[in-house]
């Protein structure tokens, strides 16, 4: 069965439903008797309760006080923002610009010790180069029609962010599909500069760098959405529309079991560099 990344958010959003739910059935109350202490229409009451709409904080507290149990506000007030952060939908996180987004990485970065990064579609941002970061970023500002495309600023944020592969006290754990090497982001000279800077950034001490060939024979492990695992307590999945993050212990457990056994599949050293190279010559 696939990793569902966002189970663990729609986990959290049925929780805040089902506590919802579970107060106006205590108080004694229909759908519509609720609706009618707060004030508004039935089919919102129902559709917060089947966890279709999220709630806002003025909602919760009305519904507490309808049902009589106005302690309950600031506990589900609470576990509801959680369930909501999980989910980050990409148009909001990129209205301030992508160099913004770049840049609200950077102390998180700081703090992390251990990087274990797996892409099957590109190259990590941590490895990227600025004409390959470029190319990608100004492309993901056209498609979702950011109104000032600041892709080239955000190349730089994110090759500054990126620094922190230099730093000590940061170790990274980077596996990436064959296929991510072929993909040809930029024009061929910017490609070429991003392959290349792999055979330098791979060989250093603080980078495991692993591909997984194309060819892998009897494959354990089918190829994932990028996902990041963040030392032990965060698992950010990208998606197209959003990205998902995972603080639930035991779904953490899944994406570093996933991602272990995608690890056992990787070449490394020699045979990586091989690839690489190889894929080099393919851009004639």
């Amino acid at each position: 069965m696939p990793i569902s990344p966002s189970s663990s958010a729609q986990a959290a959003r049925e929780s805040v439903a089902r506590r919802l739910r579970d107060l106006r059935k205590e108080a004694g109350l229909t759908v519509s008797e609720l609706a009618d202490r707060c004030g508004r229409h039935h089919s919102k009451t129902s559709r917060i309760e089947n966890a279709r709409t999220a709630p806002s904080s003025r909602d919760i507290h009305v519904w507490c006080r309808a049902c009589g149990d106005i302690e309950q506000v600031g506990d589900l007030i609470a576990q509801s923002l959680n369930a909501e952060s999980m989910w980050n939908e990409w148009r909001h996180q990129v209205r301030g610009g992508l160099k913004q987004l770049q840049d609200s990485w950077v102390q998180f970065f700081h703090d992390t010790r251990l990087f274990r990064v797996y892409s099957s579609t590109m190259v990590p941002g941590l490895l990227q180069t600025e004409g390959y970061a470029a190319a990608l970023l100004s492309a993901i500002a056209d498609f979702r029609d950011i109104p000032r495309n600041d892709g080239a600023e955000a190349a730089v944020a994110r090759i500054e962010r990126s620094r922190v592969i230099h730093e000590p006290g940061h170790r990274f754990v980077l596996l990436v599909e064959e296929a991510a090497l072929t993909y040809q982001l930029g024009d061929a000279d910017a490609m070429a500069a991003q392959l290349g800077y792999l055979l330098t950034a791979g060989a250093l001490p603080s980078v495991s760098l692993g591909i997984i060939p194309a060819k892998t024979r009897e494959r354990r492990m089918w190829p994932q959405e990028t996902f990041h695992v963040y030392d032990d307590s965060l698992v950010s999945v990208e998606l197209l529309s959003a990205q998902v993050n995972i603080t639930q212990p035991s779904e953490i457990a899944l994406y570093l079991k996933a991602f272990e056994e995608l690890r056992s599949m990787a070449v490394y050293g020699p045979a990586a560099r091989a690839l690489i190279v190889r894929a080099i010559d393919a851009l004639g």
